[in-house]
Parts: structure tokens; C-alpha cells; sequence
């Protein structure tokens, strides 16, 4: 342009000119719709800012003169609260008149996805670092600014444009003095709305910028008021970018620390990048102690989602429930930072990243297992009531989830067990893998169920979690040997010899206890669903166990305690017909048979206060022992 029309064009007045969209409609879903947190304006100027300085950076790489004597990349956001103003400066590329009408005022066209499609037209496999790609990120500061100012000059020129409007569907350009514009790059001015004049105070804003863009590839300084120096609150360094060995121990723990909130030591860490159909960088840490929210109901996880050194969410669903303890967060370079940021999730490219950092995770606690027992075992004894979850919902890694859990057992004490332990150890004759389930430990050990197990020395299960009811049932089972609680069904230990020597009943004695046994039934009637003699009692006289084809006496009682449960089946009484009292009840005869409707309820009271219930009736239960107790002191 001649140097007469150059003047002509710098003095004449700011046009104003309507957005080449339907801006009314737009922009109120841009600013009411696509965000649902506000203060994510700050990280779209940011990336915005960031990117600038990329392509200044890539666009240096044939133009040196670009960058002059200023060669260093930097953000600085400018606070003044007393005008409630924001601005994000930064020394990047910058922008022409023509590029601010074209990016500012088209809305959707992003000069970054243009000049992205641009060098990859040139270039096919350079890795410029560009984070923005839509060019909507941009409007969301007029959720907090009533009107918004954007000064820039372009590198390698000397004219320098004004932007201005106030969002509601027009715009203006203007001519600016070179001396009240950056000498090279873009400057944004946020008049905030009165709602949201905390965006120009210090502790807010740096907080922010730590929490959402403090990993950008560009350092950012803050000036808190006109005249202060500059301090710079982000340095432009990413840990999770930087090679495995330049990181140390400390400097794991201390990152682990800042994105986790705790102030343990993470037992495990697991970083590595993944490069081909999909280009991320994953930093997982396994904490040392239990995460306060472990067991919160809505069972959340807690992975930070980054693109491009930009953060997007913290509760991206990258691991499963079952691994919300796990901490640290995915850097993607595939992602694309979009209208739909929010519902990214839905990214065919995340459930790749997801189905990677999945499966990295669980090798990890293989390779532990294997490698480093002790290890792995102070992480199952944290997280393994949460790890049990995983065989119950991952189906496709059942078998996986099954090998890595451990187990206390009648057998290992203190120790804990694998399945593979416990199928090596299996009797002769033994079918199934045997367990017990309930809420606590020291009550699953004493549990007459276990008695016929022990003589037999058969190990059992001992399950005090309740997601083990759920995972632990019929049709699920390990190297071909299916689960069986030893509280369901008849136990089918006959094939199996006892390994004490069991004492043979009295003579007569078996028909007696028989007969017994059809009398309690009897006295019973519909309280249970049958009272038979017991294989699986040696020490004890009662006990109850479900039927063989519902579920387990410790999931029916979940499931009625949750209202899932209609009506809990009747029980199957089982008494042991060599116990001393047992035979003793059945040589009394029909002279005592009052007494033995007494004991024979007694008794049922009996198996139900070992199974952890109540008698099934307080008062009469009183009245009954009242009068056994009675007739002992007669």
C-alpha cells in the first residue's frame, strides 16, 4: 500500500463492523453454554498466549529478525483492582489488522487451526507445540468482562491495531499509537463485570494459573499493580516432559504432592510417554497412604487431563473406579482444545489413552507382585478392598484382577495369599475354591462354618470386604477351579479324609439324632427351609447356611440391608449330630417335649447370634432360656 493511503487508513476513525456470525445468539451460548466453570477464561487466554508465542517461535525458525533483541517468551498478567481490570500480555507473534479482524471477529475460525493446517500442508510431521484450534476459547472472557480490549502489534512491523467490543454483537478496529502497544505480540484488556472483580486479585489469579496452566511451555509473570516488577509464578518447565533421568526421587515426591494434596510418599510411580497412533505423556503416582475420599460414594477418580502442558479437568475418566486411588494426570498432544473441551471425554483418542494407562497401571502392579512382594503387599493391604472391585466390574480383566489379589486365609496367619498359593495347596478330592464372606475379620475366623474345613485341612478364603460378595460368586473361578462359600449349600466334604481322628457315634445314636433332627424341623416349620445333619460342624452344635442355588448368607444380607432384597430366603439349619448336647436331646422322649421345642428354638437362636444376627424374637428368646435355665437348677 502506498505510504499517502498507509496515512489515509491509520487516521481514519474506528469502524464499527458486525461479527460474520448470528453474534447475539452465538456468543450468549459461547458464554452461557460451552463453559460450565467460569474462571476457565484465564486458561483460554493463556493457551491463546502460549500459542502466539509458538508460532512466533516457529515462524523465527526462517525469520530471525522476528525476534530481535527480545528472544525470550513470556505471559505477564497485569492486575488492577482498583479499575477492576485484567490484562494477558504476551510476545508473540501478534496480529495484523487484517489477521485481528479475520480471528477476533469471525467466530469459530481460529488463526491457530489456519496456520496449524498451513505448516502441516508444508511439514506433515513437525511438532509444533499449538494448543488452540477452534477459536471460541477466546470468547469465553465475556463471561466475566463487560467489555474486552485486545491491542497487537505483529512481529517484524511497526503498526500496531486496537480490537474493542462488549460482546453483544459488533466490534471495532482501530489504529493505536505504537508507544501504547507492546512492542511486539498481543495485549488483553478484561474490563470485568462487577460479579467478577476477584479475577484482578493476586491470591486468586495465581492460584488459577498454578492450578490450570501453570505447565504451559511459556513462563508466566504476574504484576499486581502498575509499577510493581514483574514475578513470575510459572517458569515454563513441565516435569512430566522432562526425561526420566533428569528427574529424581525428591522431585517425584514434591510434584506428587502439589497434585494430590497429601503429604505422603507415593510407593509407586509409573511415567512414561506413548508415541505413534497416539502421542501423550502419562505421570501416575500410587499413593503410600489411603486418599481421604477412597470410598466416597460417587467413587471418583482423580486425573488430571492436560493438552499441550494446558489443563483441562481434573476428574478426567481415564482409570476405572476400581483404580481412583491412583493420582497424576495424561498429557495429550492428539486432544483438541475445542468448543467441546468440557465433554471431551467422549474423544475416541481418550478411550485409546484410557485403555493405555489402564493397562500400564496393572502391569506396574504385576511387575510389584512379582518383583518387589512387599511392596505390592503394603499396596494391596491400602487399596486392595478397592482393587476387589475391579474383578466384580472389569469383566475383560477378571483373570488379570484375580492374579493380582491377595487373600487372608484359615492357612496364612498374618501373610497374605495369592490364588495361584492357594490352588497349589488344593487336597485331594478338592473341587473348589472355598471362602467365607462377612464384615469382620475376627468373627470370619471364629465361624463355626470353618470347623469340617479345618479338620480336613482344607484352606478357605476369609473375605471381610462387601464387594467380596459380589465378585465371589457362582460362575466366576480361577485356573478352572469355580468359588464355593462355605456357608451355601451342602459342603461335599466326605470325599475329602479328615486329618484328626473323628470319634465314631454311640450306638443307636445316628437314628436317635435323625429322628431329633425331623422334630426340629418340625418345631420350626416355616422359620427354615430344612434342618439337616452337618458334615462341615466339628466343635459346634448349629449353624446356618443358604440354599444352593441363591445367594450367599453375607450378599443376602447386603442386598436386604440396601432394599434390594423382596424377602430373604429361609435358612438351612445344620446341626452336628455328634455334639454332646445334640445327642443328648435326642435320647429325651415325648415326656420332655416342651423341653425340646425350648432347646430346638434355642438352638436356631443359636446359629442365628453365630451368623452375626439377632434372635429371631427377643422376648420369647428370654422366656426360653428362663426356663432352661430353670430346669438346670431343679
Amino acid at each position: 500500500m502506498p505510504a499517502a493511503d498507509q496515512k489515509e487508513a491509520d487516521s481514519r476513525p474506528a469502524e464499527s463492523q458486525p461479527f460474520q456470525a448470528d453474534v447475539a445468539k452465538l456468543l450468549h451460548l459461547m458464554v452461557h453454554s460451552v463453559y460450565s466453570d467460569k474462571s476457565v477464561f484465564l486458561r483460554e487466554l493463556i493457551a491463546n498466549a502460549a500459542d502466539a508465542c509458538e508460532r512466533l517461535r516457529y515462524e523465527a525458525i526462517a525469520e530471525p529478525r522476528l525476534l530481535g533483541d527480545d528472544v525470550k517468551p513470556r505471559i505477564t498478567l497485569l492486575l488492577d483492582a482498583d479499575n477492576r481490570s485484567l490484562t494477558v500480555e504476551d510476545n508473540g507473534i501478534g496480529m495484523s489488522r487484517a489477521e485481528m479482524a479475520e480471528a477476533l471477529g469471525t467466530i469459530a475460525r481460529s488463526g491457530t487451526k489456519a496456520f496449524l493446517e498451513r505448516i502441516e500442508a508444508k511439514q506433515p510431521d513437525d511438532e509444533t507445540a499449538l494448543i488452540g484450534r477452534f477459536g471460541v476459547g477466546f470468547y469465553s472472557a465475556f463471561m466475566v468482562a463487560e467489555r474486552v480490549e485486545v491491542i497487537s502489534r505483529r512481529a517484524g512491523t511497526e503498526q500496531a491495531w486496537q480490537w474493542s467490543s462488549d460482546g453483544k454483537g459488533t466490534f471495532a478496529i482501530s489504529a493505536v499509537a505504537p508507544a501504547e502497544a507492546p512492542g511486539r505480540g498481543t495485549r488483553v484488556v478484561l474490563h470485568l463485570m462487577d460479579d467478577a472483580k476477584s479475577y484482578a486479585e493476586r491470591l486468586g489469579v495465581e492460584r488459577l494459573v498454578k492450578a490450570q496452566s501453570g505447565h504451559v511451555p511459556v513462563p508466566i509473570s504476574i504484576v499486581e499493580k502498575a509499577g510493581s516488577a514483574p514475578a513470575e509464578i510459572s517458569d515454563g518447565a513441565a516435569l512430566w516432559a522432562k526425561p526420566k533421568a533428569e528427574i529424581g526421587a525428591a522431585d517425584y515426591t514434591d510434584f506428587y504432592r502439589s497434585i494430590a494434596g497429601q503429604f505422603d510418599e507415593p510407593i509407586a510411580t509409573i511415567h512414561y510417554r506413548a508415541e505413534g497412533r497416539q502421542d501423550y505423556t502419562t505421570l501416575l503416582f500410587i499413593p503410600g497412604a489411603r486418599p481421604f475420599d477412597l470410598f466416597d460414594p460417587d467413587r471418583k477418580g482423580r486425573i488430571k487431563l492436560y493438552v499441550k502442558r494446558v489443563f483441562i479437568t481434573d476428574e478426567a475418566d481415564i482409570l476405572p473406579r476400581y483404580l481412583r486411588f491412583v493420582r497424576g494426570l495424561v498429557d495429550s498432544a492428539d486432544l483438541a482444545l475445542n468448543v467441546s473441551r468440557e465433554k471431551i471425554q467422549e474423544s475416541p483418542l481418550l478411550a485409546a489413552i484410557k485403555k493405555g494407562a489402564i493397562n500400564r497401571v496393572l502391569s506396574e502392579l504385576e511387575r510389584l507382585a512379582d518383583k518387589e512382594p512387599e511392596t505390592y503387599a503394603k499396596i494391596w493391604e491400602t487399596f486392595g478392598a478397592v482393587l476387589k472391585e475391579g474383578i466384580y466390574e472389569d469383566f475383560e480383566r477378571r483373570d488379570q484382577m484375580l492374579a493380582l489379589a491377595r487373600f487372608k486365609t484359615t492357612a496364612s496367619g498374618d501373610a497374605w495369599r495369592s490364588l495361584k498359593d492357594y490352588v497349589g495347596a488344593l487336597k485331594t478330592n478338592q473341587t473348589a475354591i472355598y471362602y467365607l464372606a462377612g464384615d469382620d475379620m475376627a468373627r470370619l475366623k471364629s465361624s463355626p462354618h470353618l470347623e469340617g474345613f479345618r479338620a480336613r485341612g482344607i484352606e478357605v478364603l476369609l473375605l471381610p470386604d462387601p464387594v467380596d460378595s459380589f465378585w465371589a460368586m457362582p460362575g466366576t473361578g480361577f485356573d478352572g477351579k469355580p468359588f464355593k462359600s462355605v456357608t451355601q449349600g451342602a459342603a461335599d466334604l466326605a470325599l475329602i479324609p479328615r486329618t484328626d481322628a473323628a470319634a465314631p457315634p454311640a450306638a443307636g445314636a445316628e437314628a436317635a439324632v435323625a429322628d431329633f433332627l425331623g422334630f426340629v424341623k418340625a418345631t420350626l416349620g416355616d422359620a427354615v427351609a430344612d434342618v439337616r445333619a452337618s458334615d462341615r460342624l466339628t466343635d459346634s452344635a448349629v449353624c446356618l447356611v443358604a440354599s444352593e442355588g441363591g445367594p450367599d448368607r453375607a450378599l443376602e444380607r447386603i442386598l436386604a440391608g440396601a432394599g434390594r432384597l423382596a424377602s430373604a430366603s429361609k435358612p438351612i439349619l445344620e446341626v452336628n449330630p455328634r455334639h454332646d448336647i445334640v445327642v443328648a436331646l435326642a435320647k429325651l422322649g415325648d415326656a420332655d417335649r416342651a423341653f425340646k421345642e425350648d432347646a430346638a428354638h434355642l438352638l436356631f437362636d443359636e446359629a442365628r447370634v453365630l451368623d452375626g444376627e439377632r434372635p429371631a424374637d427377643a422376648k420369647l428368646f428370654s422366656d426360653r432360656l428362663g426356663r432352661l435355665l430353670g430346669r438346670g437348677l431343679r
